[in-house]
């Protein structure tokens, strides 16, 4: 990439929560620390299962005295429904407001220098711009207001290209996709990177499934991880990794050589890892500690 490129995200949506007890309120919810965040600071989060399951994941910025949730669209209706279940007779208010607001982000080019470190946020004159929380690699997001004037482009093959170059970005550094990467009532936060990607805080006290996750992280039970792999030919995002006759986990990402697959952590060590028959070879991503 020689100059900046703008990928619209169209599957992403805002969801706004505002009322003077929607800190306290988010607090005691999700697995990060919402006191972080600020004007000049986003961060990364989810809504886990009691059991300490992955429901949600989305990105926390403010605006006007404002939370400003950018979530997975399709996903909308859900998250709203357990935080209302959750707000109980708090004085919060969370409405949908994906028609008001495009989501999307900047990717810099070769010649654009670095980033602001990771969650680094500024307000812009039509909405919130920041440095993605989990890795500043993956560009500057955008939460803009919809009656502004466009100036991004809006040619369709060309805004194809930047979606695809997004999701090999994402893929190349490991950066797990919700519904894709991230499976509700299924993935496990921790298995999935979260702590590292900067979506964990273990100091802040009590959350949704904050027991399980604190019992993985401080007992080293996490067996599993997601890998970005290289392949040759072509695989199929679902399909099983095979260690030997040993099931060794499954893909979830699959584009052009490259993808994602959550895999056992001994099986990994081993090597030798297919899918159907054919060979890949697992990377452990810069940013991980394990």
């Amino acid at each position: 990439m020689k100059m900046k490129v703008h990928v619209p995200l169209s599957t992403r949506g805002v969801i706004a929560i505002s009322g003077e007890p929607a800190r306290d309120f988010l607090q005691g919810l999700i697995t990060n620390n919402i006191q972080r965040v600020s004007p000049t600071c986003a961060i990364y989060a989810a809504l886990l299962t009691p059991q300490g399951k992955f429901l949600h994941d989305f990105f926390i910025v403010t605006h006007k005295d404002r939370l400003l949730l950018d979530c997975k669209l399709d996903r909308i209706p859900d998250l709203i429904k357990r935080l209302t279940m959750y707000r109980l007779r708090s004085k919060v208010d969370i409405a949908d407001e994906s028609d008001k607001w495009d989501v999307g982000v900047m990717l810099a080019g070769d010649d654009a220098g670095e980033l602001p470190p990771a969650g680094t946020a500024k307000t812009r004159f039509d909405g919130v711009s920041y440095t993605d929380p989990r890795h500043a690699g993956m560009g500057e997001r955008t939460i803009r207001q919809v009656d502004e004037d466009d100036t991004f482009p809006t040619e369709t093959v060309q805004l194809e290209n930047n979606r695809a170059t997004y999701n090999a970005l994402r893929i190349s550094l490991g950066i797990p996709d919700t519904g894709t990467d991230l499976i509700a009532d299924k993935s496990m936060p921790l298995e999935s990177g979260f702590d590292e990607l900067h979506g964990v805080d273990f100091e802040k006290g009590c959350y949704v499934g904050q027991e399980v996750t604190a019992r993985m992280k401080h007992r080293n039970l996490v067996k599993k991880r997601l890998f970005p792999i290289t392949y040759d030919g072509s695989i199929a995002a679902g399909a099983a990794v095979k260690c030997g006759d040993v099931e060794a986990g499954n893909v979830r990402s699959a584009q052009k050589g490259r993808g994602i697959a959550l895999l056992r952590l001994d099986l990994v060590e081993n090597g030798g890892l297919t899918v159907d028959g054919a060979a890949i070879t697992p990377e452990k991503p810069d940013w991980a500690a394990f």
